[in-house]
């Protein structure tokens, strides 16, 4: 089980790239911020529309497995046709991205320690709240389908918690988020056999868990500038490490001690990491001393991935001396 949670982060952390690179291509720049929060927050749509399977297919989930192999079979076709080929579209006159220092190979780091962290906090929810309310809780195996329900339907809030968490101080969403995390396993291991606050559980998780992916995501853009397409990647894949590396820990804890208790100790886990939250890499200061731009928020940070010789933002209005220059 804990392989096929790594592959599926594996997954999703290599797509990363390829829609980056899709939307550089085919969105006009000044929307890139609000449709990459949308991108991110749009795995929840998915997870809502899978709802009907659980319902229904709960007695045949081999079958059930077999279709959504199939969907991803026919996703893979609309996206051979849908995605451009070419990876993005650079400027030949924008300046090109500055190698990356120490300083930045250390707060990338340090954002791949929380992700993984976070990662690992999560895998008791993606793993075992099914079981949890069906084993503890006595409810039917269908009831799971409105746990899912749920995670997705308040997963679509995160598309907007990223651009809110760059105005508002990232560390204290962090810590918030974490905190709303630990939260919502330790409702639902108070309460697995109440559906209504099993599901609410469900919405805090699902909130949680997008908000802070969309976070990494906008940290990671902003560590790199000028490698959109790798910034988001490491801390992607070191949330799905980190939750390759949970799910048979928390399997250990609940054969051994149960359900409520394994939950209980992923909920410590949680909060310590949210405590450390301070520990969270912000701006980086340029090494010059120069003060870092003013301008927040996600939009900002795709902004300021093209710059120009001066170190400015890039704009393709901008007139260019000599002959004009075409994109690479």
């Amino acid at each position: 089980m804990g392989i096929g949670v790594f592959a599926c982060g594996i997954c999703t952390g290599l797509m990363m790239p390829a829609l980056t690179a899709a939307m550089q291509v085919l969105v006009d720049r000044s929307v890139h911020g609000r449709v990459s929060s949308v991108m991110n927050a749009g795995t929840s749509i998915g997870v809502a529309c899978a709802v009907p399977a659980v319902l229904f297919l709960a007695g045949i989930w081999r079958y059930a497995y077999m279709a959504f192999a199939m969907l991803a079979v026919i996703g893979m076709v609309g996206a051979w046709y849908v995605i451009p080929s070419v990876s993005r579209v650079t400027p030949s006159d924008a300046a090109p991205p500055a190698p990356i220092t120490t300083l930045q190979w250390w707060r990338l780091f340090r954002l791949s320690l929380f992700a993984f962290a976070m990662g690992f906090v999560s895998a008791a929810y993606w793993i075992f709240a099914p079981d949890l309310v069906v084993s503890l809780g006595e409810m039917p195996p269908s009831a799971t389908g409105w746990l899912w329900l749920a995670v997705g339907i308040a997963g679509l809030g995160g598309a907007v918690i990223a651009d809110l968490a760059d105005r508002n101080n990232p560390p204290i969403t962090q810590a918030l988020m974490l905190m709303m995390l630990a939260t919502s396993l330790a409702l639902l291991a108070a309460s697995p056999d109440q559906l209504i606050l099993s599901a609410f559980s469900a919405m805090v998780f699902g909130l949680a868990y997008m908000s802070l992916t969309g976070l990494y995501l906008m940290t990671g853009i902003r560590l790199l500038p000028g490698r959109l397409s790798m910034g988001p990647v490491l801390p992607f894949l070191a949330v799905s490490l980190g939750q390759a590396a949970g799910s048979p820990i928390v399997g250990v804890l609940v054969n051994n001690f149960g359900y409520s208790d394994a939950f209980a100790i992923f909920c410590v886990i949680g909060i310590l990491v949210a405590l450390l939250s301070p520990l969270y890499p912000g701006y980086i200061a340029e090494e010059t001393g120069e003060t870092v731009e003013e301008e927040t928020g996600l939009q900002a940070a795709y902004d300021y991935q093209l710059q120009d010789e001066e170190g400015e933002p890039y704009s393709y209005d901008t007139p260019v001396d000599g002959p004009e220059k075409e994109p690479q």
